[in-house]
């Protein structure tokens, strides 16, 4: 169930890790986890309940995280892009619990993720559709219709500045896209592609400006490419000249969301709980998919409940409506959908409790030995 349809505070990009740091009490490598608090000292537990909602009866696996519990991204062999085992996600994250995240593409071409992904309080890919769960430092969640738009100065050695902006960020554009994108180290060793115009960039610094045969993407920076008609937005960046990036977060109607604070976030959808009453309305989070509009499926599901814990929930077969249903009764204050269909998928407890049906491209991976 991955096909779908597809807007920070500013601050200089290559300054962002500093700040980063100076603002977080925890950074280790490989992703930034909220820090544990003392209610994390309560356990991670496990709970199937019998639901009755919507006028049917349903037996929901449940996971109980508690609040400040760490959390990240976890990635399919951690690159944006490729696909895994939820086992494997899990052990590669030493998670002690799991659940499948974002929508992508399951069935043709590059398993790239739709939604928005942040990890260590970066954006690591652009979603433009539905809801996001978003987890702060201090272990507090949030959730709303995220938008994330990317724009940025690039100024050359005379001093002579010109605007630029990237649509999505570690995707692969289709072979006739004109289309600029930013590719991060999360992406890979490469972009992942050829064609287009590569500006490849260190430390906000343009190095080289080359034709993209799946160029490499520093560590220490990061590679933008413009394609078809985008590909003369190319000639502003020089060899030499500095570049800024600016990241701005909005919900669906445009509004500022202090978004700027969150270290992981996921983004599916749709909504199914706000402020603990039934919110359920896909097409208007562009969902167009009848699996999504109307169909009974396996879903997974995430809630921020009352206390600030945060709740996982997989069902074998329910709609959309019936699902927000269920949630609000198991007394979620905000909830949301995840990828469902064979990617619903759930670990806990030291075992799989819902095991997908295919592999993942990225989860939410939650406590244990989790960086």
């Amino acid at each position: 169930m991955s096909n779908v349809t597809m807007k920070k505070t500013s601050k200089k990009w290559w300054t962002g890790a500093m700040a980063l740091v100076l603002a977080l009490p925890v950074l280790l490598s490989g992703a930034v986890s909220a820090p544990q608090t003392a209610d994390a000292k309560a356990a991670i537990s496990v709970k199937v309940q019998k639901v009755k909602a919507a006028g049917r009866s349903f037996s929901v696996q449940t996971v109980s995280i508690p609040k400040g519990t760490p959390v990240t991204v976890g990635l399919a062999k951690k690159q944006v892009g490729q696909t895994a085992t939820l086992p494997s996600i899990v052990k590669a994250y030493g998670a002690q619990a799991a659940i499948n995240g974002a929508f992508f593409e399951a069935y043709h071409g590059a398993p790239d993720p739709y939604g928005m992904l942040i990890a260590n309080g970066k954006v690591i890919h652009i979603g433009r559709y539905g809801t996001s769960i978003g987890f702060k430092a201090d272990g507090s969640a949030i959730m709303d219709s995220l938008q994330v738009s990317l724009t940025g100065t690039v100024t050359d050695t005379k001093g002579k500045s010109s605007g630029w902006y990237a649509t999505f960020v570690n995707r692969t554009p289709s072979a006739d896209a004109s289309i600029s994108m930013l590719y991060t180290p999360e992406r890979g060793a490469n972009v992942g592609f050829k064609g287009g115009t590569a500006v490849i960039m260190e430390k906000g610094v343009v190095t080289k400006k080359v034709p993209n045969t799946n160029v490499a993407i520093p560590k220490n920076g990061s590679v933008l490419v413009f394609t078809g008609r985008e590909k003369s937005t190319a000639d502003r960046f020089t060899v030499g000249s500095t570049v800024e990036m600016n990241y701005r977060y909005t919900n669906a109607a445009g509004q500022e969301i202090p978004w700027q604070e969150v270290v992981t976030a996921v983004g599916a959808g749709p909504r199914l709980v706000k402020d603990g009453k039934v919110s359920v309305n896909p097409a208007s989070e562009g969902f167009k998919d009848p699996k999504i509009l109307n169909a009974s499926g396996a879903r997974s599901g995430i809630a921020i409940m009352a206390d600030g814990s945060v709740m996982l929930a997989t069902v074998s077969g329910a709609t959309i409506k019936e699902w927000a249903a269920v949630m609000q009764k198991l007394g979620a204050k905000q909830a949301m959908n995840l990828d469902g269909g064979a990617s619903s998928g759930m670990y806990a407890g030291g075992k799989m409790l819902t095991s997908p049906g295919r592999l993942l491209s990225n989860t939410l991976v939650f406590g244990g030995s989790v960086r």
